[in-house]
């Protein structure tokens, strides 16, 4: 309230209307503020849409011109996170030739990316989604590039002999929970007396390499048939 002003006129600062050509401005703001929110508080169920309107110092109007409702726009932040976190291996392994190489910095460029960005890592990988069937698809980690681009590594250590040959899924999955199990846990338990989390995230991820380099599903005991 202005002094001079009569009681109850309150001045309520709103954002001014975004000029033509400026709603790419606008929807990143909106993304960046939910991402923010996020990171906050760790929880989705803070990310209202008149919690981001708030933050973002825009009306819930404007909002709904760039996303149907709050789940559409949590998908638009885990995917730019996926995205980013892709964007971080790739850049870890540029100019690498040696798929082992590439595998290793990748891994130890996933773990790096998790420690720096934990919230975001927690909403998009350690918690139960709260999505629709379809957006939880829709954010299926297995059809993301992240993956698809780990797949292809592992595909070319096959092709090298340094993996056996046969399905590459179970492969590159087995290395991704070797660095999802690493920060996950050093995520939610900090106080523990971790090493230097790089090098123990590369030695964690080089024991990962051997075991995947050495087994074959097909002569391990457990997989035949018992009298």
């Amino acid at each position: 309230m202005q002094i001079g002003k009569p009681a109850g006129d309150i001045t309520v600062h709103r954002r001014k209307r975004a000029a033509k050509g400026q709603g790419t401005l606008l929807r990143r703001e909106i993304l960046d503020a939910a991402a923010g929110i996020l990171a906050d508080t760790g929880s989705e169920d803070a990310v209202s849409i008149r919690a981001v309107a708030e933050r973002a110092g825009v009306s819930t109007p404007a909002i709904y011109m760039h996303f149907q409702d709050k789940e559409s726009m949590i998908m638009a932040v885990c995917t730019e996170v996926f995205d980013d976190l892709d964007r971080r291996l790739q850049d870890a392994s540029a100019g690498l030739d040696d798929p082992v190489e590439v595998l290793r910095q990748q891994g130890i460029a996933y773990v790096r990316f998790a420690l720096e960005r934990p919230e975001h890592y927690r909403i998009v990988f350690m918690q139960r989604s709260m999505h629709s069937r379809a957006t939880a698809l829709a954010l299926d980690p297995i059809s993301t590039t992240v993956f698809q681009h780990l797949l292809a590594t592992v595909k070319s250590c096959q092709d090298a002999g340094i993996f056996p040959e046969g399905d590459s899924v179970p492969i590159a999955l087995g290395l991704w929970s070797v660095a999802h199990g690493l920060a996950s846990l050093i995520i939610v338990k900090p106080y523990m007396p971790w090493p230097d989390v790089e090098e123990f995230a590369d030695l964690m991820l080089k024991m990962a390499r051997l075991g995947m380099s050495v087994f074959d599903g097909a002569s391990d005991p457990s997989h035949k048939s018992h009298k």
